[in-house]
Parts: C-alpha cells; sequence; structure tokens
C-alpha cells in the first residue's frame, strides 16, 4: 500500500496516540451518565432509527445531534488541514489544538448530565478522524475500529489461502487496535476515581500533541 510507506515515523507514532486517546474518550462514554459510546457512529445512527421508529423525539433529537456533531468535527477538520496529502506544513497542530477545547468544554456540561457535553465530545472525535483520514489517505481510523478488525480478518483469510499479505498494513491494524484497547484500559480505570474528569487527560494530551507539532513544525519551516 504506497501510502502507508510514505507515512514517517512520527505518523505512525501519532497514530498509536491518538487511538489511545479515542479509546479513552470512548469508555468515558460508556460509563458515564447516558452509558454511549462516542465515536461509534453505527451504534448511534442504530439508536437514531430506533428511537425513531418507536416515535420518542426526544431521544431521536439526542442521536442525531450526536451524529451531526461528528460530521461537523470532521467538516472543520477538512476547513483546516484542508489537503489529504501528509505535510509537515500542514495545520494539524491547530486541529488537536480544537480538540483538546472541545473535551476541556465538554467536562463540565458532563458532570452536570447535560447531553451537549456528549456532543462536543463527538464533535472531537470527528474532528480526530477526519484529520488523521485527511493525512494518512484513509489508511488510519483511530476512533474506531470496526474497519481494522475487517481489514485483519481479510489479511488472516488471505493467509490461509497462501496469498501474499501486505504485512505492514496489518501493523497498522495491531496498532489502531491495541491502543485503542489500551485507551479503554486506562480510561475504565480513570473513570474510576475521575468519573467525567477523566475526559481532561485526553484533553491535556491533545492540547500537548498539537502544541509540540506546532512547535516542531515552525522551528522545521523557519528559515
Amino acid at each position: 500500500m504506497p501510502v502507508l510507506r510514505q507515512l514517517p515515523r512520527w505518523a505512525w507514532v501519532g497514530g498509536g496516540v491518538l487511538a489511545f486517546i479515542a479509546g479513552l474518550i470512548n469508555a468515558a462514554g460508556y460509563m458515564g451518565f447516558r452509558h454511549q459510546s462516542i465515536s461509534n457512529l453505527t451504534g448511534s445512527t442504530t439508536l437514531l432509527g430506533i428511537s425513531l421508529g418507536a416515535g420518542d423525539r426526544g431521544e431521536a433529537f439526542h442521536w442525531a445531534l450526536s451524529l451531526l456533531a461528528f460530521v461537523f468535527g470532521a467538516m472543520a477538520s477538512g476547513a483546516i488541514v484542508q489537503k489529504s496529502t501528509l505535510k509537515l506544513g500542514r495545520p494539524y497542530g491547530v486541529a488537536l489544538l480544537l480538540e483538546s477545547l472541545l473535551l476541556f468544554a465538554a467536562v463540565p456540561l458532563l458532570q452536570r448530565e447535560w447531553s451537549i457535553g456528549l456532543w462536543l465530545a463527538s464533535m472531537a472525535c470527528g474532528l480526530q478522524n477526519g484529520m488523521v483520514s485527511a493525512y494518512s489517505g484513509a489508511v488510519f481510523r483511530t476512533t474506531h475500529v470496526s474497519g481494522m478488525f475487517t481489514d485483519l480478518g481479510i489479511y488472516l483469510g488471505h493467509r490461509l489461502r497462501g496469498l501474499e499479505v501486505d504485512t505492514l498494513r496489518v501493523r497498522v491494524c495491531l496498532l489502531v487496535i491495541g491502543s485503542f484497547l489500551l485507551g479503554g484500559v486506562v480510561g475504565a480505570l480513570l473513570f474510576d476515581h475521575l468519573r467525567e474528569r477523566s475526559l481532561l487527560i485526553p484533553a491535556v494530551l491533545t492540547g500537548l500533541c498539537g502544541t509540540l507539532y506546532s512547535l516542531y513544525r515552525q522551528r522545521t519551516t523557519t528559515p
């Protein structure tokens, strides 16, 4: 896969870190007051359909806004990053800092059990997924792992048939799945002690990553 072989080492590290962050965020959503997956749009779309079928307008409104928030986050990412090719000069740091601000804003709202906190967190996940998809050509999907498990199963099936397997792609699947799972484990441990404030950890991490990237970008692009 040509795109994978063009990615620098820092992009691989960044993909793993962001998958870990997404696992943290999702764990907080599941363990929170609504027990809702924040980044799994398949489940949210199903629940929107159920609420529409049941005629529950309040629930339908919530799930529709959860989906729209994710899309709006991805739209913001497209407007910020603009290009689909990976390049050091792209403003990924701006997108990460915006994700950090969204997560910080979500915490006090979630503590009050206000759904708008979930919508802000969903927007943050959409922003992250859009940014990573842009720089990797959709090779990395860091906020959900259904595609990664599917790809892994396909490649294992190819191996059973004796077909050639791109081991680099398998490494991507294992990296994202493992990092996301680890994020879920750490998120559960943090939630037991911090409750909704556990989202402050991914907020700090994304803010730190965005700041470091912006400083690195400025240093390497300054004549």
